[in-house]
């Protein structure tokens, strides 16, 4: 199927209108966005998909209720604080922001869904967050995407965002996004905010069935440190638009709904891993010919999660050792004796394994395929068909300064 990637993000879709506004709630002087509004013309079918810490934020509590109606209107966030851990307090506070932005757009209270991003343990601000959220609603436009993706970031270094078009039947379709992450990323799922808006009409069972399957090939296989958040999630709003035939079962037209979204979440998860905090590399992981998807998923996990394995890279030490290492403690289904291990970047192509034990390599060649910003782990544990991809980033000292003084 032909995906084209165009310019745009959660406002490329037909009647989508975003905004991202300064309201005061980050402590730093520079006026930054930090909140943001998404609004669909028209109701939307709505999912999500939320983080598997037990500790949820308020947002998340409230939204996951919200979102498993199957229907919304209307997304806000705010970054700045995350509203967790902060009791009934915060959880009034999330209801009142879901009030307020429906009260502004005209809707009904249950069509907004809220999230939070930011410090743990402070109530949000009410006063900032009301006026900012009037200031968002009447600075709405089909042209705000940008503004709103750069509303939504904290320790992120770059906004992210993508927009795809692609063809369902007879009808162009629109699928857009954006995320923000950068610190507290692990797979189930990572840390992360993560908004997508298409013009497709699509059930909500359906489109909740194919988010949980985009999330998995893409969100939950990212990790930058090891820690999962309190106020993940993943939402996206269909609003039919494109008046596509309405996608209500499995088929040629989910098939490619599909392939489209998947396109969009990986798109977006491998941003979340490149600017992971302080990182200097996007490392990737590939595991090929494994007994079944779900080994190949174990160990690439372990592997682009492993502390050792990102310090390396940082080092740029092609340590073949604490990889086979990961792979095998990773609980995934192997025989060590047949697992090969290759090293791979523009700067070209390395083998430094072979059936389990390392090979005499070029240690010249493997520091110049490591100095690359971009390098692939290629691990072919030849026992089977399946494969698996896992992103994430090298460790580096800024990562400990970038923490250290997080609150202040």
């Amino acid at each position: 199927m032909a995906i084209t990637v165009i310019s745009g993000g959660v406002t490329a879709a037909q009647g989508f209108q975003s905004a991202g506004i300064h309201a005061g709630i980050k402590k730093s002087s520079k006026k930054k966005p930090d909140v943001a509004v998404i609004f669909s013309e028209v109701p939307a079918a709505a999912a999500g998909v939320y983080t598997q810490n037990r500790v949820k934020a308020a947002p998340v509590v409230h939204t996951q209720k919200t979102a498993a109606m199957g229907q919304g209107q209307a997304i806000v966030v705010n970054s700045g604080n995350a509203n967790a851990c902060t009791g009934e307090e915060g959880a009034q506070s999330a209801r009142l922001m879901a009030a307020w932005t429906a009260q502004g757009l005209g809707i009904e209270e249950g069509l907004v869904m809220v999230a939070s991003t930011g410090v743990i343990g402070q109530q949000l601000p009410r006063d900032i967050i009301q006026s900012g959220i009037k200031n968002a609603v009447d600075h709405l436009s089909p042209e705000g995407g940008h503004e709103a993706a750069l509303a939504i970031m904290t320790t992120d270094l770059f906004s992210k965002e993508i927009a795809v078009q692609f063809s369902l039947g007879d009808k162009t379709v629109t699928l857009g996004g954006m995320s923000k992450g950068s610190g507290m990323i692990h797979p189930n799922m990572a840390t992360m905010l993560g908004f997508i808006t298409t013009d497709a009409s699509i059930e909500p069972e359906i489109l909740q069935k194919s988010l949980k399957k985009a999330v998995d090939k893409s969100f939950n296989m990212i990790s930058v440190d090891g820690d999962t958040s309190t106020n993940d999630m993943t939402l996206i709003l269909a609003n039919g638009l494109a008046e596509n035939k309405t996608i209500e079962s499995d088929g040629a037209l989910l098939e490619q709904f599909q392939e489209a979204l998947d396109y969009v979440c990986i798109a977006l998860a491998k941003m979340i891993a490149q600017d992971g905090e302080g990182a200097s590399k996007l490392l990737e992981v590939q595991v090929q010919n494994a007994l079944i998807e779900a080994d190949a998923k174990k160990a690439a996990k372990a592997v682009i999660s492993s502390s050792l394995v990102k310090s390396a890279f940082f080092g740029e030490d092609a340590n073949w050792g604490r990889i086979l290492c990961a792979v095998g403690y990773s609980e995934a289904n192997i025989d060590p004796d047949r697992v090969e291990i290759f090293l791979e970047s523009a700067a070209g192509r390395i083998q430094v394994a072979d059936q389990g034990t390392g090979l005499l390599f070029n240690e010249e060649d493997a520091k110049k395929i490591l100095q690359e910003k971009e390098i692939k782990v290629i691990i072919d544990l030849h026992q089977g068909s399946q494969g698996a991809v896992a992103w994430g980033c090298d460790l580096t000292y800024d990562y400990v300064k970038i923490n250290a003084d997080y609150r202040t």
